[in-house]
């Protein structure tokens, strides 16, 4: 039997701070079907970034996170790995244009795409990442790589082999590992989508200063539109008189998207997690975000001695502030707790807004997607032992809102939801949260 998920309603809920909006789940009963016989379980979660995500394009974003879902699945009900399957759901995503990661990769001020990706095991607790890699269309397909070569042990002279590499050292690795450089004219769309930005870019610290100033004496002026979040609001105008241009504007939002993710739980209960990223729109040459680094943009673990829950996290946003407050690392270890939905709503709170780390910031942006699965016994009233697998799953975010799909291998299709902040909270202040439950029932043989 497989229980149907389904997007829970939400109230707000007061907070441990003022600043804080908490918005909690309230899980539906689930409705029950019957398990086709022969078919392979599992089950994926993915996400299309936490950011700003315009309702012009909101049947892009579902759709794209559709089928993302239903190539995890399609590996899952093959036989696949869990990493396999995880591999296939980014591969789709970042060959989407929609997404900022592999084909709709934010440009950096040299007008040039370079991407982060990393994905990790939670069978071996192995880990593979890439950082400022170019000339690959997919970096999750390298990161993979990484991995999987990772395993295979030490190198010839007991090399250690590597896990994480970045560059023009990256992008010579993975070719020599068979895997194909970008055909040319690869970057094009997204060039000719920021060219706009890319022209202005060396203008803008200089003319920042300057309305920064006139700012000071006339309270008239604008605010930018958050890179990070994408908040609606009022263009920043860069220049003077009658040749100010609009640098960021609200439905322009291809550049406000950030990192996309997926997890996966497979038959035998293995967990698996990747993230891919383009990073910011104008970042500077070489940054990498934590898409790229451990326990920051990724995160996944069986059970074990000291874990009594399979867990899986990818995460999304700012990544200066996910990397210093290392979030991926720390909803893993908040989710072996009772109550996943609580520990996930603190954590949020108290490891990610009201961190010390980043005290300073006017706003912390951010969101994740996680779940947790664990080995059941059936239900009472059956008489049959089958292993079952109950899987939580969620999404929390800071930002304005969170594209996200989600599929078990016994679902004809997808679901998929924007999940918005409530009227009134304010982006990088609070914390949306919402989720749902599935049983997962190994088939008859």
């Amino acid at each position: 039997m497989i229980m149907e998920k389904g997007i829970s309603s939400v109230e707000v809920l007061p907070s441990k701070s003022s600043q804080v909006t908490a918005v909690k789940v309230v899980v539906k009963e689930p409705e029950t079907k019957q398990t086709q016989r022969g078919k392979r379980v599992g089950f994926v979660l993915v996400h299309a970034g936490a950011g700003y995500h315009s309702e012009s394009k909101a049947k892009e974003y579902k759709h794209v996170c559709k089928r993302a879902c239903q190539k995890a699945i399609e590996k899952l009900q093959a036989g696949a790995l869990a990493t396999d399957a995880v591999t296939a759901a980014l591969i789709e995503l970042e060959d989407s244009p929609f997404t900022n990661a592999g084909l709709g990769s934010n440009l950096n001020l040299l007008g040039e795409i370079e991407c982060d990706a990393s994905i990790m095991d939670g069978k071996s607790l192995n880990f593979g990442a890439v950082g400022a890699l170019s000339g690959i269309k997919n970096p999750v397909s390298v990161a993979n790589r990484l991995l999987c070569e990772g395993q295979k042990g030490k190198l010839s002279a007991g090399r250690i082999p590597p896990c994480f590499l970045v560059g023009e050292g990256a992008y010579r690795w993975a070719v020599d590992h068979g895997i194909p450089a970008c055909p040319p004219g690869f970057s094009l769309a997204a060039f000719k989508r920021n060219k706009r930005k890319l022209e202005l870019a060396e203008k803008v610290e200089t003319d920042l200063i300057q309305l920064k100033k006139r700012r000071q004496s006339n309270e008239k002026g604008s605010r930018v539109l958050c890179s990070a979040c994408g908040r609606p609001q009022r263009p920043m105008m860069v220049g003077k008189g009658g040749d100010q241009i609009e640098l960021y504007s609200q439905e322009n939002d291809s550049g406000t998207l950030d990192t996309v993710g997926a997890v996966v739980v497979d038959q035998e209960g293995n967990v698996a997690a990747a993230v891919s990223s383009g990073g910011l729109a104008l970042k500077h040459p070489g940054r990498v975000g934590q898409a790229a680094l451990y326990g920051c943009g990724c995160w996944a673990e069986n059970t074990g001695a000291h874990t009594p829950y399979s867990t899986a996290v990818s995460t999304s946003g700012c990544g200066e502030h996910l990397v210093r407050t290392i979030l991926a690392r720390e909803c893993s270890c908040a989710l072996q707790t009772e109550d996943a939905h609580q520990a996930l709503l603190e954590t949020m709170q108290n490891k990610f807004i009201g961190s010390p780390f980043l005290a300073n910031e006017d706003g912390v942006l951010g969101g994740v997607i996680v779940l947790r699965s664990c080995r059941c016994s059936a239900e009472p009233e059956s008489s049959q032992e089958k292993p079952t697998l109950l899987v939580e799953f969620l999404w929390s975010h800071t930002t304005e809102s969170m594209c996200v799909g989600y599929m078990s291998a016994q679902d004809g299709k997808a679901k998929t939801h924007i999940s918005r902040l409530p009227p009134g909270a304010v982006a990088g202040q609070s914390v949306a949260i919402e989720g749902g439950v599935c049983r997962l029932e190994s088939p008859e043989s």
